[in-house]
């Protein structure tokens, strides 16, 4: 929590310093998503309940500073005290713009936090990650994609969560322009390698693939609705229990202007 409380304030005083020295608004978007399956980084929480993620994002003047405070609780009756808040502080921008290997990036910090679990029990823990992407490397609009996870538990003697640990993402995502729609088929694919994240793969390996599938429909000016539908193989039992594994994911998005 100290941490969480320190990179706040930190982030806070960088966006009063910005807001004097830009232009820019102070960007906000709310986000709802309905999840057929909960899932985090390929695994199931809580077997094969659904979802609800609820984010509210502050992205500070333009300055490439941002703040994301995201709910997340299972929507079967039988669940109603699994829920976790995560507050992530973030930072993104771009490299070499002008060049092939142009990169965008993003660094955040986060705290998973369990409320109606003592924190011990709970696995309360910090995660950084790190997104890159490279849009102009590769031909025909084919933008490979890199997400690194450490994560690590916030507190000594947890009883279901004291392993700190890598998750490695390697992705491919496509534009597919389709004329009956108004905006691309987004279609994306992934595998991922666990390094003793979570507590899960202590031995390494490759934990899933996933493939998914994607577009926006612009309801009005400022809100937008995303529907998609992924399959995910598994190729470690640790992770995913199923071999195979199909869901959904819709998302409103509200961003004031």
């Amino acid at each position: 929590m100290k941490m969480r409380f320190l990179l706040t304030v930190v982030l806070l005083l960088t966006n009063i310093s910005f807001a004097h020295a830009t232009k820019e608004k102070l960007g906000v978007t709310f986000e709802v998503s309905y999840l057929t399956k909960w899932l985090s980084k390929g695994a199931e929480a809580y077997g094969q309940q659904g979802a609800l993620f609820k984010s509210f994002d502050l992205d500070f003047y333009g300055t490439g500073f941002g703040l994301n405070i995201k709910h997340r609780n299972a929507t079967s009756s039988g669940y109603v005290d699994k829920e976790r808040i995560d507050f992530m502080p973030y930072y993104k921008n771009k490299l070499f713009e002008d060049q092939l290997y142009a990169t965008n990036y993003k660094l955040s910090v986060g705290y998973k936090y369990y409320p109606r679990v003592a924190r011990h029990e709970a696995g309360t823990a910090y995660e950084w990650v790190l997104a890159c992407s490279w849009p102009k490397i590769l031909a025909n609009g084919l933008v490979p994609k890199y997400i690194v996870h450490y994560e690590y538990p916030a507190g000594r003697n947890y009883t279901n969560h004291n392993a700190a640990g890598w998750a490695h993402r390697f992705g491919l995502d496509y534009d597919l322009n389709t004329p009956e729609l108004p905006n691309p088929l987004h279609l994306s694919s992934e595998i991922c390698y666990y390094d003793g994240i979570g507590g899960k793969s202590k031995d390494s390996d490759w934990a899933y693939t996933n493939f998914g599938i994607s577009t926006k429909f612009k309801i009005t000016s400022n809100l937008t609705f995303t529907p998609g539908v992924y399959h995910q193989i598994s190729m470690d039992d640790s992770v995913a229990k199923k071999d195979d594994m199909t869901y959904a994911i819709l998302t409103m998005t509200y961003k004031l202007q």
